[in-house]
C-alpha cells in the first residue's frame, strides 16, 4: 500500500473533465488497496463529504462558464500546493488535470524544484504538446505528418491554401474547447474571437476528412488503437461528453498494417515530444491511407468514457492496473533519483 494523492480540479475550461476522471482514478486505487487523498488545485484537500460533492462522475456538456473560471482562477493555491501536508508526504501525487494551467509544464516545473513525485511527463514535455504550433513544429521535423496549419493573425490567401473546412481551434487548450469547424471564412473573425476567449494564440489547421483513430502510450508500449465515430462533423466537448453523442469503437475496425502504423508513429510522436511515462496520441487518415497526427495529450482524460483506460482495456488491462503501472513509473524515478 502506497500513500497517493490526486491532484484535480483546477481553474481551466476542463475543470469538469479532471474532477470526473479524478473519481474514476480514487476508485480504482482505493480498491487496489492504497490509501489515497484528494487535493483540489483552487480548494486544497478535500476530505469526506466535501470531497464526495467535488468528484463528480459525469461531465457536464458545456465548460465551466467565465465567470466561474474568473472566480476559480483567483482561487488558485498556486505555489502554496508544494506546501500541502497532503502532497509533501505522498508517496506519487498522481496528476489528473487538463489545461495549459494544469499540464503545461508550469506545475511540474513546481513540482520538480520541491522534489515533488508526480505522474506523467515533465515541464519540457509537457509544454511542447500542450502549445500546438510548437508540437507541430517538431513533428514536421521529425517527418511525421500533421496538418498544415497558421498561426492567426495571417494572410487570407494562407488561410485560403489551408482550404475548407477548416479547423479554427485555440493552440493551448485540450477537450476540444474553443473548436470551430469552419465552412465558409465569412465567420473566420467570429470562430477566432470564440477561440481567443480560452487562449492568447489561435490555430488555422487544414480538416482532413477521413476516420479518426487514437492510440494510448504506456511506459514505451502502445496500446490498443481506437476509431471515434462522432455523431456531429467533429468530435467537439459536447460529442465528447454527451451520453450517445459518439461511438468509440477498441480495437478500431481497420486492418493490420494501418494499426500497427498507427501504433508505431504514436510511440514516435511520444519520443519526438520529450513526454515521459503515458500519454494518448490521436490521428486523422486521409482518402490515401495516410495517418496526420493532431496532437498527443500528455494528461489524457481518465472519465469512465474516456479514450485511454478504452485503449488499455482493449488488451486486456483495467483502470486500476493503468492507473497503478502510471503510479510505478513515477515512483521508480523517486526512488532510483532520476528524471
Amino acid at each position: 500500500m502506497r500513500a497517493i494523492t490526486v491532484i484535480t480540479g483546477g481553474s481551466t475550461p476542463e475543470r469538469d473533465v479532471a474532477l470526473a476522471g479524478a473519481a474514476q482514478v480514487v476508485l480504482a486505487l482505493r480498491e487496489r488497496g492504497h490509501q489515497v487523498s484528494v487535493v483540489d488545485t483552487t480548494h486544497g484537500e478535500l476530505r469526506g463529504e466535501m470531497e464526495a460533492a467535488f468528484l463528480a462522475t459525469r461531465v457536464n456538456t458545456k465548460p465551466p462558464s467565465h465567470a466561474d473560471l474568473e472566480t476559480l482562477r483567483a482561487q488558485e493555491l498556486g505555489p502554496r500546493l508544494v506546501e500541502l501536508p497532503a502532497i509533501k508526504n505522498a508517496d506519487v501525487n498522481f496528476l489528473v488535470l487538463h489545461g495549459h494551467q494544469a499540464e503545461g509544464g508550469t506545475l511540474q516545473a513546481m513540482f520538480d524544484l520541491s522534489h515533488i513525485c508526480y505522474t506523467g511527463s515533465g515541464p519540457l514535455g509537457s509544454a511542447l504538446a500542450m502549445d500546438k504550433d510548437m508540437s507541430k513544429r517538431i513533428l514536421r521535423h521529425a517527418n511525421i505528418a500533421t496538418p498544415a496549419w497558421r498561426l492567426w493573425p495571417t494572410q487570407m490567401t494562407l488561410v485560403e491554401e489551408l482550404g475548407l473546412p477548416l479547423i479554427v481551434k485555440p493552440s493551448k487548450v485540450g477537450s476540444s474547447v474553443g473548436l470551430t469547424l469552419l465552412h465558409d471564412t465569412t465567420a473566420l473573425d467570429a470562430a477566432v474571437a470564440e477561440a481567443l476567449t480560452y487562449d492568447d494564440e489561435v490555430l488555422l489547421e487544414q480538416f482532413i476528412a477521413g476516420p479518426e483513430l487514437t492510440v494510448g502510450i504506456l511506459n514505451g508500449r502502445a496500446l490498443g488503437v481506437g476509431e471515434i465515430i462522432p455523431s456531429h462533423d467533429l468530435f467537439d466537448y459536447e460529442c465528447k461528453y454527451t451520453p450517445g453523442c459518439c461511438e468509440e469503437v477498441f480495437p478500431a475496425q481497420i486492418d493490420r498494417e494501418l494499426t500497427e502504423r498507427i501504433q508505431t508513429i504514436g510511440l514516435d510522436v511520444h519520443v519526438a515530444l520529450k513526454l515521459r511515462d503515458f500519454s494518448r496520441v490521436d490521428f486523422r487518415v486521409d482518402a490515401d491511407g495516410v495517418p496526420y497526427c493532431l496532437e498527443a495529450n500528455t494528461l489524457p482524460g481518465l472519465t469512465a468514457t474516456s479514450l485511454l483506460p478504452q485503449s488499455a482495456r482493449s488488451i486486456g488491462m483495467d483502470l486500476g492496473e493503468l492507473c497503478e503501472s502510471i503510479c510505478e513509473s513515477a515512483y521508480n524515478r523517486k526512488v532510483s533519483g532520476t528524471k
